[in-house]
């Protein structure tokens, strides 16, 4: 293998100018050339491609957002939208692909790989840790960290105007943001996905602090759970409190990225490179128990993401 390329798609996430990084200098330390593909499959299809050295990741590992740009492709999901980035394949004398990304960057370079046979490495790059198959993805620590530092600011205002905050924060489909952001920010209630819920339970809650003399709250909810405006106005028809929200949305993604998540991306980002070089195909990287593993892409995905649900009964314990 002489040449690779490597793509950014989806939704970005903190950490992938590292992975982008660890992805161009593990290759080019191995002596094989870099192509980077820009926005994404839409890129790919487009040719809009550069060579990658050393200078052009050079001070990016501490940016957020990629510097290769991301987006959406319906495109790619056609068969003439794949062959053209087949034909860009062949001009670019490209031999193997990483893509980072989440769920449907990695379907669509499975069917790539299965109609074209070029090897591809997918590296877990969303904040909604919604991948199976790995204990984190990159951005996910970032993303809570960001929203526990708003939870704590919002906090002094909850404090100060005796008020109660319902607080959203990204996760459509899954609550894992939620869940660690609100048991890391003291929240009184987590309303998430996976975790029926009742109001009548929030507001009991709610109410059991306020006759011990608590005088706010904090309740952090994922979005696809249900609309913090219609949380925030049940709660306040059913116990007449004064409640805010807050939808944090895109804030979560963007910020210098922590150092858990710099640190696994240039694991994650240097372990793809080693995958291809040894003639893997369809493999995402992934880590189990702090050390990186390699999961057949398309058996992970087929399995449904397993979530904490003890972590959401410690949760509600320490609410009390």
């Amino acid at each position: 293998m002489q040449r690779i390329a490597l793509l950014t798609s989806g939704g970005d996430s903190p950490g992938m100018n590292a992975c982008i990084r660890a992805v161009v200098r593990k290759a080019i330390y191995h002596g094989l050339e870099v192509i980077g593909i820009k926005r994404g499959y839409n890129g790919f299809i487009e040719a809009d491609m550069v060579p990658m050295n050393l200078g052009s990741v050079a001070d990016i590992i501490h940016r957020g957002g990629t510097i290769l740009h991301t987006a959406r492709s319906e495109q790619f999901m056609t068969p003439g939208g794949r062959a053209k980035a087949f034909e860009n394949v062949k001009r670019f004398g490209i031999q193997g692909i990483v893509v980072i990304g989440g769920d449907g960057s990695f379907r669509g370079a499975c069917v790539f790989n299965r109609e074209y046979g070029i090897p591809v490495i997918g590296v877990p790059g969303t904040i909604d840790n919604d991948i199976p198959g790995t204990d984190q993805t990159i951005g996910f620590d970032t993303a809570v960290n960001t929203a526990v530092e708003a939870i704590s600011k919002i906090r002094d205002t909850a404090t100060s105007h005796e008020r109660t905050f319902i607080i959203e924060v990204m996760g459509r489909h899954f609550g894992y943001i939620a869940l660690a952001a609100g048991l890391a920010g003291g929240a009184e209630s987590i309303l998430v996905p996976e975790c029926p819920f009742n109001y009548d339970e929030v507001c009991e809650r709610l109410l059991r602090g306020y006759r011990r003399g608590k005088l706010h709250s904090i309740i952090v909810v994922a979005e696809g759970t249900a609309s913090a405006i219609e949380v925030g106005r049940m709660i306040k028809e059913r116990t007449g409190f004064d409640t805010k929200v807050t939808i944090l949305g895109h804030l979560q993604r963007g910020g210098m990225p922590s150092a858990a998540d710099l640190i696994l991306a240039s694991r994650m980002g240097a372990r793809a490179v080693d995958l291809l070089m040894a003639g893997e195909t369809k493999k995402m990287v992934g880590i189990k128990a702090g050390e990186l593993v390699a999961v057949d892409i398309e058996s992970a995905l087929s399995q449904a993401r397993s979530f904490d649900h003890e972590l959401c009964n410690l949760a509600i314990t320490l609410s009390i």
